[in-house]
């Protein structure tokens, strides 16, 4: 589930900004002053005679590195592929400079003086996509199309037999639904209990027991109690999650009931939660239906709804 962010994934934000910031600082002071650069950082001058030109263009490098890892960085989950980007070049260069002590191009004593900028840096970048891809938070576009197939069907238990079709549909369809997936799992401001209700009430609604599952393993791993989610699975929510659950059925069926219960979401939680709720609910039904589609939903009811 792509919910709120915690402290890990602040720390992540944290580690980009700061690579970000650096960047950007240093590659607008080698465009600005390209020569007062030089003579900033006494290590410089051990690499030849300055180049005005030469900075700049350097400076840009820097200075594109450094906007993007910044627009990473405002969202690293989903834009982990921005931060892989911005942080190439950063990389590139700190091997270029690990190479050259190697090869003894440049002393020990100026690789280390130089370290912090050139190595520690593409290393906090490192370190974020690490700590991002360690715990699995990352939205799936980007993902090749078939290591992205074999981790979901892992995810979902093998309840998504529509993979292979996916995969094998042309005009980059696998990218484009990846786009789509944390659509139906987006929550920020609903508490995780009410979400989930709706979001398994809408679930269930599409009658498809696989999905269900699906959706309550989704519940569990955003910190939902297991025996919360087993009375959800059941179709008898406690009271204080009687109107989530039955607003998302509502939404799921097309009810005319969904705008009283989505009225009493909304005075519980506020507007965008229950927008958070209706977009879930209309949307993780797309799963059972496509399944549906492509004649993989006649053997739902055999699933017994517990986890």
């Amino acid at each position: 589930m792509l919910g709120k962010f915690d402290a890990l994934d602040r720390l992540v934000q944290l580690l980009l900004l700061i690579a970000a910031v650096v960047a950007i600082a240093n590659g607008g002071f080698m465009l600005a002053d390209p020569l007062e650069w030089y003579v900033f950082l006494p290590t410089v001058i051990t690499t030849g005679p300055p180049n005005a030109h030469f900075i700049r263009d350097i400076g840009l490098a820097y200075l594109g590195s450094g906007l993007i890892l910044l627009y990473a960085a405002a969202h690293p989950v989903l834009r982990w592929r921005a931060a892989l980007v911005g942080g190439l070049w950063l990389t590139l260069h700190g091997l270029l400079h690990i190479y050259e002590v190697l090869a003894g191009i440049c002393g020990p004593a100026i690789f280390w003086a130089d370290a912090p900028g050139v190595v520690g840096h593409p290393l906090l970048v490192i370190a974020a996509l690490a700590i991002l891809f360690a715990r699995q938070r990352i939205a799936p576009a980007g993902i090749p199309p078939r290591l992205f197939a074999r981790a979901a069907d892992k995810a979902t238990g093998g309840n998504s037999p529509y993979l292979a079709d996916l995969v094998a549909a042309p005009g980059h369809a696998t990218e484009k639904f990846q786009h789509f997936m944390p659509v139906t799992a987006h929550r920020h401001a609903a508490p995780a209990d009410a979400f989930h209700a709706a979001r398994i009430g809408a679930t269930l609604a599409a009658d498809c027991g696989p999905c269900a599952l699906i959706a309550a393993g989704g519940a569990i791993g955003d910190g939902v109690a297991r025996d919360m989610v087993n009375r959800l699975l059941a179709g008898d929510p406690p009271c204080e999650l009687a109107d989530a659950f039955a607003f998302g059925a509502a939404v799921a069926r097309h009810d005319a009931a969904a705008d009283d219960h989505g009225a009493r979401v909304e005075t519980l939680y506020g507007r965008p939660a229950r927008f958070e709720m209706a977009l879930t609910a209309a949307t993780v039904t797309a799963y059972p239906a496509l399944k549906r589609g492509l004649g993989f939903a006649t053997s739902c009811a055999l699933h017994k709804l517990t986890v």
